[in-house]
């Protein structure tokens, strides 16, 4: 005889409670955990498809892990030493960028611009603070001992979490297939279905687009000679996720480098512009179509509010995985809508009445 509704929802508010109190208490050591799980989810359909291709299960994590270890070679040599080397080059030189603002709006609106002025002590203000906090939040990244740790320690154990859990990754989820209760299990996997539906199309999908558009961004900017281009690429690809925002955020960010760097050269600033241009046409026509699809269910307010929240409750970890648990709780409200809309608290017995 199956538990009373009651009952059952107890033990689910209780696994639940016990969920969030671990994430709370636990989230700087399930980090990795974290991140090597969303590695191996990413990684997964290669995975497979190597196995259709013929390859055995360790085959294909044997292949994926030696290609992402070259790729990570690649980039540890090429690319991070430049990425940072430009981000405290950009930090350092953004207090003289807002006095050349300043100067700037001086020339041209000397009546916004006179001594006291609040306009003016706001640009100042923030290029001051821009270079103080800046350069002390890299410095302490990069200098603190127990920083270094934590980012080695994640350079060691993600990427053996990722190719174990690659490995097992069909067997854990039978496993976990066979662990669910058997009066709901037809409704946890169609629910679940759905989840990896909108989790494939957000996370792998936005993640290939954030991916191409990153490199896409830092190597024509970098083509057509801009300072900073590196960092601007990544960043706008990194911001791709919430749409508009990265091309927004990226495309402010690049022009008003450009204008400091190549004022009265018109053609590069148009250079530039016409980057971020093309880089909304390549996204809005061929790659969120093909990559992600028009069914996602993320809507943009409210993946914001669900980094926001979670970010704010339990820190990075939380930024982590408020995506996973955003898709899981849209879907689950969808399935109550549902739910909801076909009984009879909200039919009533009108729709009886006229049957």
């Amino acid at each position: 005889m199956a538990l009373p509704v009651r009952t059952q929802v107890s033990y689910w508010g209780i696994a639940a409670a016990v969920f969030i109190v671990l994430l709370w208490f636990l989230g700087d050591v399930l980090l990795p955990f974290v991140l090597g799980g969303a590695v191996a989810y990413f990684l997964d359909p290669v995975a497979d498809r190597l196995e259709r291709a013929g390859m055995s299960r360790a085959m294909a994590t044997g292949t994926i892990t030696v290609a992402a270890v070259l790729i990570f070679v690649i980039l540890a040599l090429a690319v991070v030493p430049a990425l940072v080397r430009q981000t405290n080059q950009l930090v350092d030189v953004a207090p003289q960028l807002f006095r050349n603002l300043q100067a700037f709006l001086v020339e041209k609106f000397p009546s916004v611009m006179v001594e006291g002025n609040p306009m003016r002590e706001t640009l100042a203000a923030v290029g001051d603070t821009i270079k103080e906090r800046g350069a002390a939040l890299l410095n302490t990244a990069l200098t603190s001992a127990a920083s270094l740790i934590n980012i080695l320690m994640l350079f060691v154990i993600v990427p053996v979490v990722a190719v174990y859990m690659l490995l097992d990754w069909d067997r854990m989820v039978a496993r976990v297939d066979k662990l669910l209760p058997r009066d709901h299990a037809p409704v946890i996997r169609r629910l679940f279905r759905d989840i990896d539906a909108t989790l494939a199309g957000f996370i792998r999908g936005m993640g290939s687009v954030c991916l191409i558009l990153g490199v896409y961004y830092a190597v024509a900017l970098w083509a057509v000679g801009l300072n900073f281009g590196l960092v601007v690429g990544v960043i706008a690809g990194m911001l791709t996720f919430i749409p508009y925002v990265g091309a927004i955020v990226g495309g402010a960010l690049a022009i008003g480098l450009a204008l400091f760097q190549f004022w009265g050269d018109w053609i590069w600033i148009a250079a530039v512009a016409g980057i971020f241009f093309f880089g909304q046409f390549l996204e809005g026509n061929f790659l969120t179509p093909k990559l992600v699809g028009n069914s996602v269910g993320l809507h943009p307010v409210w993946l914001i509010f669900a980094l926001s929240v979670f970010g704010s409750l339990f820190g990075f970890i939380g930024m982590l995985v408020a995506v996973p648990l955003a898709a899981a709780l849209g879907v689950v409200a969808r399935f109550l809508i549902d739910q909801y809309t076909d009984s009879r608290l909200y039919r009533g017995t009108t729709e009886e009445g006229e049957r």
